[in-house]
């Protein structure tokens, strides 16, 4: 059973956390290094981009998770979690630092505001899913390693990635309580 934390700066941990023990993983809180270095994978939740980078910086995560990544640790990043784990932001706030480790470019609030969010049925990867959009990104373009796994109107956005072990969505799987958005993820761990 892999073991996979959920960065508990910002956003909805325990979902991530719920939904992670529900497809058939054990599932912790990270806050620090040490807990980084003690998991098979990690998922990047849901909050404001700018301040989970800043939050990171603080607590002296940001260089520990981009070497994780960067060494193949499997992640998965919803909504701020995707822009976390792109190469590249549009309208992202000065010096604003990422993870990375998807050839992508998002475009941070790109459904529009707070009042903006919404609920759509799309495809994930073959499958329907009911997926929840808050101040959600899309991606603008990706590289030729990066597989689009599924898009949703207005304008077929791209809103679900996978690059090798990367995983991002613009939605929030676990506001739904449909888990296979993280069965998905978890099946990609006992993958590699």
């Amino acid at each position: 059973m892999p073991t996979i934390g959920v960065l508990a700066l910002q956003g909805d941990v325990r979902e991530h956390v719920r939904m992670l023990q529900e497809a058939g993983a054990s599932a912790m809180s990270v806050r620090r290094p040490a807990e980084l270095e003690a998991v098979d994978g990690l998922v990047i939740p849901g909050g404001e981009s700018t301040t989970m980078w800043k939050l990171a910086e603080t607590f002296d995560l940001l260089e520990p998770l981009q070497l994780r990544v960067k060494d193949g640790m499997p992640a998965y990043g919803s909504c701020a979690g995707m822009i976390m784990l792109a190469d590249r932001i549009e309208d992202g706030a000065e010096g604003q630092r990422t993870v990375g480790g998807i050839d992508m470019v998002v475009r941070r609030n790109a459904f529009g505001r707070q009042v903006d969010s919404f609920e759509a049925d799309l495809d994930f990867a073959g499958e329907p899913v009911h997926a929840v959009f808050i101040r959600a990104p899309w991606v603008e373009s990706v590289g030729p390693d990066v597989h689009v796994l599924g898009r949703a109107e207005p304008g077929d956005r791209i809103v679900a990635v996978r690059q090798g072990p990367l995983l991002a969505t613009s939605f929030h799987p676990e506001l739904t309580g449909d888990t296979r958005v993280h069965r998905y993820f978890v099946d990609m761990l006992r993958e590699l």
